[in-house]
């Protein structure tokens, strides 16, 4: 009797989406955020698939998502992560607009930081740091963004003329005006 063997060439398959740019606080953290999800779109049905798989095995089965629709150009009201359906959904005055809301079996209600796609790679890792402190960040989601922004827009206008007057805005959303102190002798 003879056999013929047929090589076999076992891969991994590939998921159809790049990984998620996730941070996670440890399990016995506190504050507001669980952690920072960085998305590469505002595009959620492209984005939240590889977030789920990410998450699943930590958390539990994703069931829900709840975003503030501010910056998402479309909230689609299903998304499908491989044969299931995740349930999308927007709350407008009630959720903080740099905030990602997650419902799980497995542990109940966590949220992420939403730090914006077209961050630089350095001001979201310190992002992802700061949501991630043990200690829980001091700030809601849009204020840790906000004094990211803050931080690189005084940066930015350092170079200017002792005592400019910049605009500025407060956390309330109304406009303010401060100085902008910059070197002496030019």
């Amino acid at each position: 009797m003879t056999a013929t063997i047929t090589p076999t060439h076992t891969t991994t398959p590939t998921p159809p989406y790049p990984a998620a740019r996730i941070s996670l606080k440890s399990p016995t953290g506190q504050g507001l955020l669980d952690g920072a999800w960085w998305p590469r779109s505002r595009d959620l049905s492209a984005e939240l698939p590889a977030l789920a798989d990410a998450l699943d095995p930590l958390w539990g089965r994703i069931t829900r998502v709840a975003v503030n629709p501010m910056l998402w150009p479309v909230v689609p009201r299903k998304v499908t992560v491989h044969e299931r359906v995740l349930k999308v959904g927007w709350f407008t005055p009630e959720l903080d607009p740099h905030k990602l809301l997650l419902l799980s079996y497995g542990s109940g209600r966590r949220d992420l930081l939403v730090i914006p796609p077209e961050t630089t790679a350095a001001n979201a890792a310190r992002l992802m740091a700061a949501a991630c402190d043990p200690d829980g960040p001091p700030l809601t989601a849009t204020d840790l963004v906000a004094a990211e922004i803050g931080s690189r827009h005084d940066a930015a206008l350092g170079g200017r003329a002792q005592g400019a007057q910049e605009p500025g805005t407060t956390a309330d959303g109304s406009t303010a005006a401060h100085v902008v102190p910059t070197a002496t002798g030019r």
